[in-house]
């Protein structure tokens, strides 16, 4: 069904005085939140596959740095630069996506950077020397930060607050199982006849199909954006050119651009502490996710003689589990569902928390495993396997539950509120691999994990903060809404 045919009489759209493009009502058939389940899906599975493929991309080049050491003769820790770079990419480019998913709309900033990620793949599969290699890496990672960063604010475009929980499961699934699944994948390959660049060539080809994906599913969700384009079919249709939408009438200059748009990002972190404290844990484990790309090897492969590949396959329990995490998240929605029929349908964002709070303890009992079960070979290889069972568990229920607690408060803002999260998460994830190597040979497996488990047991106590002070803290906001 084509736009022209959801017009309705221009009387029932446009405010007569002033002839603004509104939507009808909750029911509007324009309106995301009123789009039927079936196109809903569509968006949300093709944004999921978009999310997956950058994050599974992340780490699928950690395979390959051994290959690269040897190829192009530089040392480990360049060629780890090579997942750095690509993460660092992600820490630069949410400034750039997130204004620009609120002037221009969702569906252009998505296909821009799935396309840009898919054509430096390629660069990155063909490069005939290092540098290529890394700056192509780092082009990737800037345009693979597009659905990272717009992909929480087209969930909030197509679901309430109800729906929201489940829905944004599918992204942080996909941005915490791709790196987890890299890994293996990436080692069978490297260890074929295939050889490294095959991660690379395997990349593009994702990135191309999700870019077809996205342009046969992923509709506009932005509502200034489908009210623009509502007002201008109504222009060319009744030949009225006074009749505009709201969005229409901002008039954005090189200086607003830079102090509203640009900045936003940074003045929501430097300036909300729900923002600045949430982001804070969220970037330590989201650093500690890309630290087990040089933990599980050294663990699985160093300590119990696995292969790559076989090394990879360890990561399978916390992926694992990451998927029960899930279901235990959607499964506490009737709860939900209960608490917001009894409060007449107005959202409390603490009530996101009770997951994150249980996750944060499993999270630090994970770590303590993982470490004590994983430095000697004679303790049994499954043991600090099955330390992804707590690990993933609450890996899952903080980001998501975080994620969504945030979205709740800055609904309006909720690109910028992630873009200024992803900033700081993706310098995390930048620099742990960096260090992880030389932590654990300096500390030991043991005592390197007993230091991060302890610095996750300090972070503990946030979501309960939240939980019992959130309420005030949000009366002092700039940006938030005040849903109750």
């Amino acid at each position: 069904m084509s736009d022209t045919e959801n017009i309705v009489p221009i009387e029932e759209v446009c405010n007569v005085d002033r002839k603004i493009v509104t939507f009808e009502g909750p029911a509007d058939p324009a309106n995301p939140l009123a789009w039927k389940p079936r196109k809903k899906l569509g968006v949300s599975l093709a944004l999921a596959f978009s999310t997956f493929t950058v994050g599974f991309n992340s780490s699928l080049f950690s395979s390959a740095t051994t290959e690269i050491t040897k190829e192009f003769q530089v040392s480990h820790v360049t060629s780890t630069l090579g997942v750095s770079l690509y993460v660092i990419g992600f820490a630069t480019g949410p400034i750039f996506w997130a204004p620009l998913s609120e002037l221009s709309g969702r569906r252009i900033p998505l296909l821009l950077g799935v396309l840009g990620f898919s054509v430096f793949s390629l660069g990155v599969a063909s490069a005939t020397n290092i540098q290529t290699v890394m700056l192509c890496r780092f082009w990737s990672g800037i345009f693979a930060a597009s659905p990272m960063t717009v992909a929480a604010a087209v969930f909030a475009d197509l679901f309430d607050g109800l729906s929201r929980g489940p829905a944004t499961s599918i992204f942080c699934v996909n941005v915490l199982m791709g790196p987890m699944l890299a890994p293996s994948v990436g080692g069978f390959i490297c260890a074929s006849s295939l050889g490294w660049r095959w991660t690379a060539w395997l990349g593009s080809l994702m990135g191309f199909t999700a870019l077809i994906l996205d342009i046969l599913f992923l509709a506009e969700t932005d509502a200034p954006g489908i009210l623009t384009k509502k007002a201008s079919s109504l222009r060319h249709e009744t030949g009225d050119w006074s009749i505009h939408s709201d969005h229409e009438e901002i008039n954005v200059d090189a200086r607003q651009l830079v102090i509203v748009y640009l900045a936003r990002p940074l003045r929501l972190l430097l300036t909300e502490p729900p923002v600045l404290l949430i982001t804070l844990f969220l970037a330590f484990i989201y650093g500690l996710m890309y630290l087990f790309l040089t933990a599980y090897p050294i663990v699985f492969g160093g300590v119990h003689g696995f292969t790559p590949g076989l090394s990879g396959l360890a990561y399978l329990g916390l992926v694992l589990v990451i998927l029960c995490g899930a279901a235990y998240v959607i499964s506490t929605q009737p709860s939900y569902h209960r608490k917001l029929d009894a409060n007449h349908g107005i959202i409390v964002p603490e009530w996101r928390l009770p997951p994150a709070i249980a996750g944060s303890v499993n999270f630090a009992a994970g770590l303590f495993w993982f470490g004590w079960s994983g430095y000697k070979s004679r303790i049994l290889c499954m043991v600090p396997v099955l330390s992804g069972i707590p690990t993933g568990f609450g890996l899952f229920c903080i980001f998501q539950q975080l994620l969504n607690y945030l979205i709740d408060i800055y609904l309006p803002y909720s690109a910028s509120v992630n873009a200024g999260s992803s900033l700081i998460r993706s310098l995390c994830g930048f620099g742990f691999p960096l260090f992880a190597q030389s932590l654990f040979d300096s500390l030991g497996i043991n005592w390197a994990a007993t230091l991060l488990g302890g610095i996750a047991v300090l972070c503990i106590p946030l979501p309960w903060t939240f939980f019992i002070w959130g309420p005030k803290l949000q009366t002092k906001t700039k940006f938030g809404v005040d849903s109750r």
